[in-house]
Formats: C-alpha cells, sequence, structure tokens
C-alpha cells in the first residue's frame, strides 16, 4: 500500500455476481444450442465461438479495475478506468457520511462519475455504499464492498483533520 493511505479499495468490472450470473446463463444457451444444432455445423460452431468468446471475457472483465478508492489524511481519491478522471473528494468540505444500501434495484450497472439527480455515483458491484454530502449539498454515493470499513475510516480521517 502507499505510503499515507488508510484504506484502498479496488472496484472490478466483471465481479458482480447478479451480471456474472446473466453472463453464464448466456453461455449455457450457446452451448446448449450447440449441443442440439450438430447437424447444422455452420451455425453450431456459431454458437460454440459465441459461447466462449463470452467466457473469456467474462475472464477479462473479473481482473479490469473500474475504479480505486483510496483514504489519505485529508482527502479521498478515487482513481477510474485508463483514460477517466481522477476525483478528489476533500474531507473538509464533507458534513455527512451515511451507509446504506447503493440501490433497491436487482441489477446495477457500473458506474464512474455519474452525475444524476445532485447525486455523483460511483459503483462497479456490491450491494452497500457510503454517501457523503459535503457543503454545497452534493452527495457522493461510494458503492463498496466493505462498507463498514471504509465507513470507518472516513469518519477516523474526517475525526483527525478535526482536531488538528
Amino acid at each position: 500500500m502507499k505510503e499515507g493511505v488508510f484504506y484502498s479499495e479496488n472496484q472490478y468490472l466483471g465481479r458482480d455476481r447478479v451480471w456474472i450470473s446473466v453472463r453464464l446463463v448466456l453461455v449455457l444457451f450457446c452451448f446448449t444450442a450447440f449441443y442440439l444444432n450438430l447437424d447444422h455445423l455452420i451455425s453450431s460452431q456459431l454458437f460454440f465461438i459465441v459461447g466462449v468468446g463470452i467466457i473469456i471475457t467474462s475472464i477479462v472483465m473479473m481482473y479490469m479495475v473500474l475504479f480505486r478508492i483510496e483514504v489519505f489524511q485529508d482527502h479521498i481519491l478515487i482513481s477510474g478506468l485508463w483514460s477517466t478522471r481522477v476525483v478528489k473528494i476533500d474531507l473538509a468540505s464533507i458534513s455527512r457520511v451515511e451507509k446504506g444500501p447503493y440501490s433497491t434495484f436487482f441489477f446495477n450497472n457500473p458506474v464512474y462519475n455519474l452525475h444524476t439527480k445532485g447525486k455523483i455515483k460511483f459503483f462497479a458491484g456490491g450491494k452497500n455504499a457510503v454517501f457523503l454530502t459535503d457543503k454545497d449539498g452534493l452527495t457522493y454515493v461510494l458503492g463498496t464492498q466493505r462498507q463498514e470499513e471504509l465507513y470507518r475510516t472516513i469518519m477516523e480521517t474526517k475525526g483527525k483533520l478535526g482536531k488538528s
């Protein structure tokens, strides 16, 4: 871990259980269609190739970092995939920190720096989030796999920041 980092978490693009299940159902369909279409060589080969392609894509996505959350002494840094901009949230400007569920929906798409309805969302997988509200009323929604640890680290660093 880098020096001065109190918390670090990587959010991977392909590790959400719901979307893994969707991809596996598609692969199962492709391989079943391949087996049932053995008489038609061209179409059965196409189903086999598509099924293998989905498996390979799924494996690559499981190791692809969508974004990284790092908590430092006075700020939170969220760096995204390749060409995305780095988001820096100053802890001194945060007025409220809450934890809760990310969304009530069963399917949630991965997002990075999505501005919608006064909220800025960061999400790759899981069900939990930490909500940061700044003094201007803007809310940052940080989807996380380790909600309690992120919440505790932010509260501790805000406490240390207030004392100094």
